[in-house]
């Protein structure tokens, strides 16, 4: 049986969506697959790489915003922010596209700023300003356009990650809860800002729904379709054929 137009855009529409998840699990995968050769080659060299962290205050630490994400204190802090760089990483890819162009720099970078002009004095590390930051988007983003996409990954994001939401106060005197605060902060901020720049996806249309549409048309529209059908008949013009139907009605 061949396809409907509706089947076809349909299975193009997959395709597209498939097309754009990978995509998007290929760079979040590519990130997490770079925190973890910085880490290798810290370890395999028997360097220390904190010194190229965020010192709030220090000048000499300002290149830091941007190198701090990609090193991390042990692997357990490595392997606590890798799930988060994938999952939130290709949901926002994916989910946002255009508002990822802007949210993850404006994190990545954001976070580490706030960090150096406000946070305690100590060196300071780690991929959990730019998790926070996505987290608290996604999430806040789902609640502001409430279509069932955004809603959908608003409820994995709460379900894998609401714990994380305690992370913005102070728990533990060894962990930053500054940058995971700033990042919060700014994910929040441009869930507001970004929310109408991805339209939302059009809802899919399947053929059993128009086979639905035409067996629930009113009785009264089939009958008419009906006399408008004996009418039309009425004014098609019947030919005389010799023989043994002298009034076969013929279509032109």
């Amino acid at each position: 049986m061949p396809l409907r137009s509706t089947d076809s855009i349909t299975v193009t529409s997959i395709e597209q969506d498939t097309h754009r998840l990978r995509h998007a699990f290929f760079f979040a995968a590519a990130f997490a697959g770079l925190l973890w050769l910085v880490k290798l080659a810290e370890l395999a060299f028997h360097l220390n790489f904190t010194q190229f962290s965020v010192f709030p205050g220090r000048l000499d630490t300002l290149p830091g915003i941007a190198m701090a994400p990609l090193i991390h204190g042990s692997l357990s802090h490595l392997f606590a922010n890798t799930a988060p760089v994938l999952v939130l990483g290709t949901l926002i890819i994916y989910g946002y596209p255009k508002a990822a162009r802007i949210l993850l720099p404006a994190v990545y970078l954001g976070s580490g700023l706030g960090v150096w002009l406000f946070a305690r004095p100590a060196w300071h590390l780690g991929a959990s300003g730019l998790t926070f930051g996505m987290m608290f988007f996604v999430f806040t983003i789902g609640i502001l356009r409430w279509d069932r996409r955004a809603i959908a990954f608003s409820l994995v994001v709460f379900l894998l990650y609401g714990g994380m939401i305690w992370g913005i106060f102070p728990t533990a005197p060894h962990i930053s809860f500054e940058y995971h605060l700033f990042g919060a902060g700014i994910g929040i901020l441009l869930a507001f800002q970004l929310r109408g720049l991805d339209p939302p996806l059009p809802e899919k249309k399947y053929s059993w729904e128009d086979e639905e549409a035409e067996d629930d048309r009113p009785f009264d529209n089939q009958q008419g379709e009906q006399e408008d059908d004996k009418a039309l008949r009425k004014r098609v013009c019947r030919i005389a054929v010799p023989g043994r139907y002298p009034d076969l009605a013929l279509f032109a």
